[in-house]
């Protein structure tokens, strides 16, 4: 493992095999996650869910205990843009859930997020949901060797401000990610293509776009963790950690390696 400037680690082939085995833990309880939610559970009861997937899986928590963080997750429902503290929160038909999820394996941590729709919603809700995804997925596919961070935020603002006048919120950003949870570079979602820190063979990208149907303001409430829009619009997040290989790129947490997303967007993937 070796360090560009600015502190950021890049990783050997076989630390990101162990980034892959963390990345692919987050996929499989996001899966399940994305399977089980609905009305009449509980914030907590998400929780319970995926800490016994994760250790089930061999590996532990990235969240719980970080900072004093009380959960395994962050589940974030509708206003809510991250950073939710779970309990004793019902969940009914209509709202909108964001469940960020975190694993270590051998020290190397995995980072991912999804954002869904329990029943039915309003299609600007469903609107920004789509988006939403959509920009994590622009934001991947602008990852290139050679190419620098700011290409990354510059083609996820592109893809909201292109299909949307939905907020992108300029707080909290995207980040590196390796035998800690937060590294440098930060990857904010929005910014001018060719600035910013060179994207190097071994660096690994949580990327994560946040998105909201109104104003991008927000606050932090007092248990000072659960960030709302200040408006209390709805709020979107996804995210997936990622690298780039000569070959192309490995989105570590997804399930298939991103291979399907990639494809569709002409990328090619670069996983092993």
């Amino acid at each position: 493992m070796g360090l560009l400037r600015r502190g950021a680690e890049l990783k050997t082939p076989e630390q990101l095999d162990l980034m892959r085995r963390a990345g692919l833990v987050v996929g499989l309880t996001l899966e399940l996650l994305a399977e089980r939610v609905a009305p009449g559970m509980t914030t907590r009861d998400l929780d319970r869910i995926a800490e016994d997937h994760i250790r089930g899986h061999g590996a532990t928590p990235s969240f719980l205990g970080y900072h004093g963080f009380p959960g395994t997750l962050c589940v974030s429902v509708n206003d809510e843009v991250v950073h939710g503290i779970p309990g004793d929160r019902v969940l009914r038909e209509g709202d909108v859930v964001s469940i960020d999820c975190g694993a270590i394996v051998e020290g190397y941590h995995g980072d991912a997020a999804i954002t869904v729709a329990l029943g039915e919603v309003p299609a600007p809700v469903a609107d920004l949901l789509e988006v939403t995804e959509g920009a994590l997925w622009a934001g991947i596919a602008a990852y290139r060797l050679g190419g620098r961070v700011g290409d990354i935020s510059h083609a996820v603002e592109s893809h909201v401000r292109g299909r949307s006048d939905f907020g992108i919120v300029e707080d909290f950003t995207g980040h590196g990610i390796g035998t800690a949870l937060h590294q440098p570079p930060d990857v904010p979602n929005l910014g001018r293509p060719g600035r910013g820190l060179r994207l190097t063979e071994g660096l690994v990208l949580a990327i994560e776009p946040m998105v909201t149907l109104g104003d991008q303001a927000n606050d932090t409430l007092d248990d000072d963790w659960t960030v709302v829009t200040r408006d209390h619009q709805v709020a979107a997040h996804f995210e997936h950690t990622v690298t780039a290989t000569p070959d192309g790129l490995w989105v570590l947490t997804a399930v298939d390696g991103g291979r399907a997303a990639l494809a569709d967007a002409g990328v090619a993937y670069g996983g092993r």
